[in-house]
């Protein structure tokens, strides 16, 4: 037997020591371990779950990160994005509501009739038509959609028009349309409301007073076959008729042409 083994033998608390240095040494070793392994795991899921909502990794959570968590985010990762539409359902839906395409059909008409070169588009992004320096007012305008926009034969944006249906003004509806209007107001482009019960005489009208204002604005004269802005009339066109057809009938107290 070694003469170290008995010299340990003959001392046994030498033995003890060794022993329990031996094992505070493996314990150390496998602690550091478990914490090693611990600390990758959470760095898989902090990045896993980074992923799915769009969410910075690490660190303690803040007002800033709390109050962006309601914000949607784009997913920076396009193989995740594939992954999610993947395994997500989808089906088509109609791009303007019943009314929207009452109100469209009868613009196109006026439009063909009495505004050459000009035409609508329904359900347009403001990221689209407008652009500025400032990243954060960008931001502010770009997820934002006008129901309605008239462009000319370039497909510049003209006017936005947005119909107010009886539901329109409820929660912040109201906030989003002055955010809307103020930065298409910057831009020079126009905002037009209809108005739930507006008549297709009164759309007309308002076309017709757009058409004129435009080519005035832009110098040059509208063609001679293009009818003149008549004053608000309330003798309807007979082809078009009196009956509201964008939505409810309007209040008792607004003008209305008669039978």
């Amino acid at each position: 037997m070694p003469q170290e083994i008995l010299a340990l033998i003959d001392k046994p608390w030498l033995l003890f020591m060794v022993l329990l240095a031996g094992a505070v040494f493996g314990m150390t070793v496998e602690r550091a371990l478990e914490k090693a392994s611990r600390a990758k795991r959470r760095a898989w899921w902090e990045k896993r779950n980074a992923a799915k909502r769009g969410r910075p990794q690490g660190g303690a959570s803040n007002p800033i990160t709390d109050i962006s968590r309601a914000v949607p985010r784009a997913i920076p990762d396009a193989a995740d994005q594939l992954r999610i539409v993947m395994n997500a359902a989808f089906h088509p839906r109609a791009l303007l509501n019943k009314p929207e395409r009452r109100l469209l059909a009868h613009i196109d008409k006026v439009l063909a009739e009495d505004a050459p070169g000009w035409r609508a588009m329904g359900q347009v992004s403001l990221g689209e038509i407008l652009a500025s320096k400032d990243k954060d007012a960008f931001l502010a305008i770009n997820a934002k959609r006008v129901d309605l926009l008239i462009v000319d034969r370039e497909c510049r944006p003209l006017h936005a028009i947005e119909f107010q249906g009886t539901g329109h003004h409820q929660g912040a509806a109201a906030a989003r349309d002055a955010v809307k209007k103020e930065a298409l107001r910057r831009a020079g482009i126009g905002y037009v409301e209809v108005m739930s019960g507006d008549t297709p005489a009164e759309l007309r009208d308002k076309l017709r007073r757009l058409y004129a204002r435009t080519s005035q604005r832009q110098a040059d004269p509208p063609p001679e076959n293009a009818p003149k802005a008549d004053p608000v009339s309330t003798k309807p066109d007979s082809e078009d008729g009196p009956r509201p057809v964008f939505g409810k009938k309007a209040p008792q107290n607004a003008p209305r042409p008669s039978e």
